[in-house]
């Protein structure tokens, strides 16, 4: 699914208006319709016992809620508007549907902060429509402004909230919140999804957000070219690897993991498993000595072999050995409870001077700070990075402006490397500058070892045939759904990373 910035959907409007002659007003009135028919299926009882309390701004958005209190007036629904901004500020069509509005016998109030009748009404609504800011917004709301105190009050109501376009206080274009932001329950957003609904803090303040067609042109729209999109389970079912009927085990893929530390045995288990149970033909598992009997006990689909060591961790001298099985091997999954050392960094460098396509995450990664070069030396083969905020930071990405989206595809594009940004909506980013954000998993997924299942799952499907940026947005949707299907059966707080591979069958019978 496309996902539109506040530019692209300013510029949308710009060309039903003026070019497509469409008149403005109409396309305000049909999103009107489609926030009341919302805020009207939230009310708990009939509309004539129901209040609704509509916060407006002075700009188009706040001419949609305008417009929308009169469809809930005409509705039965007892309405209260209030204008935050200034009335001389009122856009044309904002100022036609404050019109209609008041023929009806309703009137636009000024936000007072200190009424205690409005003060009542709305802590005392059924539902609240939110339609201050919208797309529009782009700087910080100042502490204790009016449009803060408007939002503060809004999100003490017990009412359910509709926002209008956007969640007032949420960037659109990044997800960021701009000082305070309202929490709604449901926002009808227009034409086009936006990126900060999908992504960072904007995800969780949007609450259910559902698509409104207006009148804007379709081919308007699918001229639209949107950089970032969201992974839905299409795409997902389109990039699965196909099984063959003839196949044999080594048609479906080899991955070599290498991993695992004294104290860190699960990790490389983890990976490796996640790896078989996504499909792959052979994965073999190479561990330092004094854990391979740890190993070999929990395997029984995968191949785990024992490498010289030094104190727990790979020694200097397990190198040329994991060369050689790699030879044999289609794919490399490296980092997984690797520890951290002056060997385990020439380690991870020696390895990824292969040809071969490699999957890098935990210590791998950080075995990267300080050493970009090689990283960069690797431009033009298959490389994918999955870390988290802490290790991306370790290795120079930069989050300091709160653009997740902006961040992941700066370090893509700097690197020429698949960069998966671990998370809360989870981004691929790519060397083209393409951006896709994940829409599963939830916070049974926030414990030790989930990114290591991760991991495996990608190189998994890169084994199998899909392509670096199929078998990254692929993997985590899985991944994500997985931890969905987990979590509705043992609950966020009892799954474990096993609990997620063993729902993957699950999710392919579905993708199926």
């Amino acid at each position: 699914m496309k996902l539109a910035s506040a530019a692209q959907m300013r510029e949308l409007d710009r060309q039903a208006i003026e070019e497509r002659k469409i008149p403005s007003i109409d396309l305000m009135d049909r999103a009107a319709e489609g926030v009341a028919r919302a805020a009207l299926s939230l009310l708990p009882e009939r509309p004539a016992k129901c209040r609704a309390a509509v916060f407006c701004g002075s700009g188009n958005n706040g001419g949609d809620g305008i417009a929308a209190a009169r469809i809930l007036f005409l509705n039965g629904v007892k309405v209260k508007t209030f204008l935050v901004g200034d009335y001389e500020k009122l856009t044309p069509d904002a100022l036609e549907e404050t019109g209609r509005l008041s023929e009806c016998g309703v009137e636009l109030e000024p936000f007072d902060l200190e009424n205690a009748e409005q003060r009542a009404w709305v802590l005392t609504s059924h539902v609240i429509v939110d339609a201050v800011f919208g797309v529009g917004l782009s700087r910080e709301i100042a502490p204790e402004s009016r449009y803060d105190r408007a939002i503060a009050l809004m999100n003490e109501s017990p009412a359910s909230v509709v926002a209008v376009d956007v969640a007032s206080g949420v960037d659109a274009s990044t997800g960021r919140v701009l000082g305070c932001a309202v929490k709604a329950d449901k926002t009808i957003t227009f034409t086009l999804k936006k990126i900060g609904q999908a992504v960072g803090d904007g995800a969780l303040y949007s609450g259910e957000v559902e698509v409104q067609e207006i009148g804007i042109p379709q081919d308007l729209v699918h001229q639209t070219v949107c950089p970032v999109q969201s992974v839905e389970a299409p795409f997902v079912q389109a990039v699965l690897p196909p099984r063959k009927a003839d196949g044999h085990k080594g048609t479906f893929g080899k991955v070599l993991v290498v991993g695992g530390a004294v104290g860190y045995t699960g990790a490389p288990y983890l990976a490796a498993e996640a790896a078989v149970r996504s499909g792959c033909g052979l994965v073999f598992l190479g561990v330092p000595e004094s854990i391979w009997h740890i190993e070999a006990a929990r395997c029984v689909s995968s191949m785990p072999f024992p490498l010289p060591e030094k104190d727990g961790l790979f020694s200097d001298k397990a190198l040329q050995g994991l060369r050689d099985k790699l030879a044999g091997c289609d794919v490399l999954a490296l980092g997984p409870g690797l520890g951290r050392s002056d060997r385990v960094t020439r380690l991870v460098h020696g390895l990824l001077e292969t040809e071969k396509p490699v999957v890098l995450d935990a210590d791998g990664i950080n075995a990267l700070a300080g050493h970009m070069d090689k990283l960069d030396a690797r431009r033009g083969r298959v490389t994918i990075l999955t870390p988290h905020d802490g290790e991306f930071a370790r290795i120079g990405g930069d989050l300091t402006h709160g653009d997740r989206v902006r961040a992941a595809r700066e370090f893509a594009q700097a690197h020429g490397c698949v960069l998966v940004l671990k998370g809360h909506r989870t981004v691929v980013a790519v060397p083209e500058g393409n951006v896709l954000v994940n829409t599963t998993g939830g916070s049974g997924l926030a414990r030790g070892g989930s990114g290591d299942v991760l991991t495996g799952i990608i190189a998994s499907l890169l084994a199998q045939g899909a392509t670096a940026v199929q078998a990254a947005a692929a993997g985590v949707w899985m991944h994500g759904r997985a931890g969905d299907l987990a979590s509705a059966r043992l609950s966020a707080y009892a799954m474990t990373p096993e609990d997620v591979i063993g729902s993957l069958p699950e999710v392919f019978l579905e993708l199926q």
